[in-house]
């Protein structure tokens, strides 16, 4: 008698967000049993303090400790957890990592180029990155662009949401000048950042994590989160501007507001959808496809088959 594969966990450790995926694996393929995300703003202070904030550090395990509950309920046989750019970063990262795992959770922080790769492994699971298209993910810390799994193929840069509002330190709303300024920082940084890239053609750019999937909730007034509707939702580069400008002239409030938006990403999406816009102008490319997978299907994609698993 064949064994039912056991449930399987994969956990990032995000600068503004902690998210989990649980999922059993049959054939290459996942099957999501729950998905859960904490929006705890764990990289707020890095910029002032260079540490995490004592609150900021006590909500992110409650997290972890609210995902290893809803872990033992479901009976996860394996779980891998990645930190990001916040843990990379910050100076009492030791502590972090010592009350995640005494909360049964041990959190592994991985380079930018192994993020990269497990994201670029969980958005092309479906053969998506074929065909010219560069794919982006928007975190809070930083911002990877990746063209492919191998080395040399992505780029990281320090541009995350919770990064350039802590820059800039935009208004609410944000007068025209200050968009400007966001805006031209963008630019200037994400095409010095993917110079070695100028003799590449992209035919469109796909985007993962909260600011992509935000615009796509956005853009259908989803007003309950359905991650099969996200993935693979196309927008034309005027649909994104339109977007752009729109929610530049919102307040953080009547951003809240809008069918779609999640609470806690009020505050960040402007910084997030300006890059995005910028890249799109970077890369000449008029398609924005959207991915509900990245980082942490990746993860789980890169797991050794167990017991009763095939590949």
């Amino acid at each position: 008698m064949q064994s039912l594969p056991k449930a399987l966990a994969a956990i990032d450790v995000g600068t503004n967000t902690v998210r989990m995926l649980v999922a059993a694996r049959d054939g290459g393929r996942l099957r999501p049993l729950l998905r859960m995300r904490r929006i705890t703003g764990l990289g707020r202070e890095l910029r002032e303090t260079g540490a995490i904030g004592d609150g900021e550090l006590r909500d992110s395990i409650a997290a972890l400790r609210a995902f290893r509950r809803e872990m033992d309920r479901l009976g996860v046989g394996r779980i891998r957890a990645c930190g990001t750019a916040a843990l990379r970063d910050a100076t009492n990262r030791d502590a972090f990592l010592a009350e995640a795992a005494a909360s049964g959770i041990p959190v592994e922080v991985i380079s930018p180029d192994e993020e990269a790769r497990l994201t670029w492994t969980g958005v092309t699971r479906g053969g998506r990155g074929e065909r010219g298209a560069v794919v982006m993910d928007i975190g809070g810390g930083s911002t990877e662009f990746i063209a492919g799994p191998g080395r040399g193929e992505s780029v990281s840069l320090p541009i995350g949401v919770v990064v350039l509002l802590g820059v800039f330190r935009l208004s609410d709303p944000p007068p025209p000048w200050q968009v400007r300024n966001l805006k031209y920082y963008l630019a200037e940084r994400i095409g010095a950042g993917t110079r070695a890239w100028e003799r590449r053609r992209f035919r469109r750019l796909v985007g993962t994590a909260g600011t992509f999937t935000t615009l796509a909730a956005l853009d259908m007034k989803m007003t309950v989160y359905r991650p099969e509707r996200i993935d693979g939702y196309a927008m034309p580069v005027a649909k994104v501007r339109a977007w752009e400008d729109r929610l530049c002239r919102l307040t953080a409030g009547e951003v809240l507001a809008l069918p779609g938006m999640e609470k806690g990403r009020e505050r960040y999406i402007v910084p997030g959808i300006c890059q995005a816009a910028a890249a799109m102008d970077r890369f000449g490319v008029t398609k924005l496809e959207i991915s509900d997978a990245g980082l942490l299907e990746g993860i789980l994609l890169g797991l050794p088959p167990g017991k009763g698993e095939t590949r």
